[in-house]
């Protein structure tokens, strides 16, 4: 678990909210405190949907993030907003067989973003969740170190505290 502040605020919720950066990663909640707080649960319902085709436990983020943009956007910015974001199962797997063979993608409960803004700061926590006890700490450095090296990609400057 490393903790990131990203102080170029403005920037950083471009790539969150206008541009595709975090869409392949799975929403798994979120609230957003502007006039009211909103709280969206990115569990699927999938007794909503008439369809037999295998539906995700969560939804991605590029299906939620033009509502949660709606919600924020205006001349004047929110209070607060937190999102946690997991790597898709698809990607935790081919993360665990690059990398930790010696661990079952199937013992991975996920590979979280933990973003928040407080009014005044973000942050960016990263957070490994295994489904079973495991000694091993090498895919939670792993996944710390593919975080920044994703952000380092997309062009997001952060500070690790």
């Amino acid at each position: 678990m490393i903790s990131l502040t990203l102080p170029d605020i403005k920037d950083f919720t471009s790539h969150l909210l206008l541009k595709d950066s975090f869409d392949s990663f799975c929403f798994i909640e979120g609230e957003i405190v502007t006039f009211n707080t909103f709280r969206i649960d990115g569990f699927i319902q999938k007794d909503f949907f008439d369809t037999d085709t295998e539906l995700p436990e969560y939804s991605y983020w590029k299906n939620v993030r033009d509502y949660c943009f709606q919600i924020i956007r205006g001349k004047r910015t929110p209070l607060s907003f937190r999102f946690v974001f997991s790597l898709s199962p698809k990607n935790i797997g081919r993360l665990i067989r690059q990398n930790v063979p010696s661990i079952r993608p199937d013992d991975v409960q996920g590979l979280y973003l933990n973003l928040h803004f407080d009014g005044t700061h973000l942050t960016c926590v990263t957070g490994t969740s295994f489904k079973t006890f495991i000694l091993d700490k090498s895919l939670e450095h792993i996944w710390d170190e593919m975080v920044k090296k994703f952000f380092h990609q997309k062009g997001i400057i952060f500070e690790q505290m």
